[in-house]
């Protein structure tokens, strides 16, 4: 089919998700033709670096020949068949490898399909967990301002993002919400390097008030993504783990988007010695090849459900696809690509030239910030610097950082004001360097305008 088919089929058919579909009269969708590496490959043979890992999805590039390999091997055998009262070597086989490699007391997995089932099983679990064990009271949930857990009517509740839920708001969940860190404008006048996250306070007095209505609290652990990739302090993590096992309440950590080495460790937990009781996985796990999910918990909260049937204590939430036996053989396959090929250790490199490009972003004017935590890098445009003051969202600064990007050839999504780097884990240095001039010449075109 020829590019302008696809448009025209497009055009007519396709509602594109988080889009204003009316942007495409001025700004058709890019087809693309195929993938390879770090690169998309578009009908005219324009390759594009994919700067942000398709949606943080993509960790070892396209069209990748293991992963090709496992996928090709288990449709050989099965596709797909129902994951109730059955399994299958992928599933089984993923299961204990995570909880091999998750941190120390998770030995159950869930299977779900996507980022924000995983999250809606988190809160299910919990809340059914409080109601059998007695403590009936616990029914709300505690999370961060400007958090973003998926775009499901649970996941929305302990969203924090305006953007996403603000029109849901009369149909969803009731809840706590205390603000997050925020190390660029931080009000206690911390420095992100050096701080004991201070700014945890309010989250103590809420849970020293509430905890006897609250099943648990839900994070984005270092980074939160759709706010602008805040990056915060690893000690956050181990005071809000403190509080929460004194309070009995729920730590629930989404590493949907920062897991499998998105901060340079397997697990953002990791930096902080902290473990969640349910840890929501998603993205990464299948290399950004297919759709799987998966919430792992501990054998305390799991007993909570184990009984004769009679007693009605199953936990009944299903999936028709769960456990798909092609996305977990991949899942498998990418756990071992991070073993055989010591993908995390050599990070630190790519790491340290990420950390090494600040300095060329932050000398211009209308940069606030440049930061990084692992793989994740971020650079904040202010309409001024002193102030810290953005600009107005409605100028869509981001939009044409995008625009100027793309045709230089990278695929950029900026968030609002800000312009973020989440490449494949296996980009080279050439790569980045790449990656890096074209998002630079592109704030230039922008800003000094």
């Amino acid at each position: 089919m020829k590019k302008e088919e696809v448009l025209r089929l497009d055009a007519a058919h396709v509602w594109h998700p988080c889009t204003q579909q009316k942007d495409h009269e001025l700004l058709p969708p890019l087809p693309i033709a195929r993938g390879d590496g770090v690169y998309l490959v578009d009908y005219d043979g324009n390759r594009i670096i994919d700067g942000v890992s398709s949606w943080w999805v993509n960790l070892f590039g396209h069209n990748h020949p293991r992963l090709n390999r496992a996928l090709t091997e288990q449709t050989g055998k099965i596709a797909h068949h129902i994951f109730a009262g059955f399994t299958h070597q992928p599933a089984a086989e993923l299961a204990a490898r995570l909880c091999e490699l998750a941190p120390p007391g998770l030995t159950k997995v869930f299977f779900a399909d996507n980022g924000s089932a995983a999250v809606e099983v988190a809160l299910k679990m919990s809340f059914q967990y409080w109601q059998q064990v007695g403590v009936r009271q616990k029914t709300r949930f505690v999370s961060l301002t400007d958090a973003y857990h998926g775009e499901t009517l649970g996941a929305l509740s302990v969203g924090g993002c305006d953007l996403y839920r603000s029109i849901y708001r009369p149909i969803l969940l009731e809840g706590f919400q205390v603000q997050g860190p925020d190390c660029f404008r931080c009000p206690y006048q911390k420095q992100r390097e050096s701080c004991n996250a201070e700014c945890i306070e309010q989250m103590e007095r809420l849970l020293l008030q509430e905890h006897e209505q609250i099943a648990g609290v839900i994070i984005e652990p270092l980074i939160q993504g759709a706010a602008g990739m805040r990056v915060y302090p690893p000690v956050y993590l181990r005071k809000l783990r403190e509080l929460c096992t004194r309070c009995d309440v729920h730590y629930i950590a989404d590493e949907i988007a920062v897991g499998f080495g998105r901060t340079g460790r397997l697990f953002a937990n990791e930096h902080a010695g902290t473990t969640p009781d349910l840890l929501c996985l998603s993205k990464g796990i299948t290399g950004g090849y297919m759709p799987l999910a998966v919430t792992l918990t501990s054998e305390e909260i799991y007993r909570a459900f184990y009984d004769d049937y009679a007693t009605m204590k199953a936990f009944l939430h299903s999936h028709s696809y769960s456990g798909n036996p092609l996305a977990c053989a991949i899942a498998v396959e990418v756990l071992r690509i991070f073993e055989e090929e010591q993908i995390l250790q050599l990070l630190t490199p790519r790491m340290n030239q990420l950390q090494a490009a600040a300095p060329r972003f932050t000398a211009l004017a209308q940069v606030g910030e440049f930061r990084r935590c692992g793989m994740v890098a971020a650079v904040e445009l202010v309409q001024d610097r002193n102030g810290k003051i953005p600009y107005p969202w409605q100028e869509r600064r981001g939009l044409a950082v995008y625009r100027e990007a793309l045709a230089r050839g990278a695929l950029l999504r900026p968030l609002g004001n800000v312009v973020y780097f989440m490449p494949p884990l296996t980009i080279n240095a050439d790569e980045l360097d790449s990656l890096l001039d074209i998002a630079y010449q592109a704030i230039v075109a922008v800003t000094e305008k």
